[in-house]
């Protein structure tokens, strides 16, 4: 892809990364420096981001900084300043969360309360340290992963669907609150995705539902990207929300159970996307 002169104008000079070592977040670096942007890439996986933060030097000749850190962390944005990793940040992106599938009972106060810092307070303090330059330069980008299961409750997927939920109202917000200082906001819902955390919760390794391909699904998220605030990559997917948006709660809740308490159980604090 050719540099992007009017999308490096509008969000440049640097691109920050939340959750970018593998999945969603490494294809989000990958396009993203494709259109010319430095990046910065934020992880806590650290053989995995350093892997993909070769991957950009070695392919896009761009800026590229790897900081190995853990999102969850109350002094996340000390660190970033440490690392001068918050310096001149145009366009930020949060992709990083827990995504962990068991009944609510079952998850120990610890593991929840990490889900929470990483899919909640995460994207909120470095939205509230990043956002406030970009009003000043009257221009910059936010985009916040929510997911369809954040319009929903489901089975096994209590914290995380309401984490994801949390995400597309704030995003809601922040579009509305900031598009007259010149920053778009954009809450990406993905449907399954190709990613490795979708695939370790799938029973058999078997795929129960169509699945997008972290290409598209970014390629889509960027392309919507001071257009609309918010999107349902996928036209398929599209069509299902809308059909579900239709029906009655109760039937919504209780036929999206259905799917999501036959997916395997993945509570190991190490889990997240």
């Amino acid at each position: 892809m050719a540099i992007d002169h009017t999308f490096c104008s509008k969000y440049g000079p640097r691109a920050l990364i939340a959750g970018a070592a593998v999945g969603l977040g490494a294809e989000y670096a990958r396009q993203i420096a494709a259109r010319g942007l430095d990046v910065v890439l934020l992880d806590r996986d650290d053989a995995a981001l350093r892997a993909t933060g070769e991957e950009i030097r070695e392919h896009y000749e761009v800026g590229t900084q790897t900081l190995s850190v853990d999102l969850a962390r109350p002094d996340l944005i000390e660190a970033l300043r440490a690392a001068d990793a918050d310096r001149d940040i145009g366009l930020l992106v949060y992709n990083a969360a827990i995504g962990t599938v068991a009944p609510f009972l079952d998850l120990h106060p610890a593991h929840w309360e990490t889900m929470i810092d990483v899919n909640c307070r995460g994207p909120v303090r470095l939205a509230h340290t990043l956002l406030g330059p970009m009003v000043a330069r009257q221009r910059g980008g936010l985009i916040l992963m929510s997911s369809l299961s954040g319009n929903f409750g489901s089975a096994q997927l209590a914290i995380y669907a309401a984490t994801k939920a949390f995400n597309l109202v704030l995003a809601d917000a922040l579009w509305v609150e900031l598009r007259s200082h010149g920053v778009d906001v954009l809450a990406v819902q993905p449907g399954s995705t190709r990613t490795p955390g979708f695939l370790s919760s799938q029973p058999d390794g078997k795929e129960m539902m169509p699945v997008m391909e972290p290409t598209d699904v970014v390629r889509e998220a960027l392309a919507t990207l001071g257009a609309e605030p918010c999107i349902v990559p996928g036209e398929a997917n599209r069509q299902v929300a809308a059909a579900l948006a239709q029906l009655p709660r109760r039937q919504v809740i209780e036929l999206m159970s259905e799917i999501t308490g036959k997916l395997v159980r993945n509570d190991r604090p190490a889990d997240r996307r």
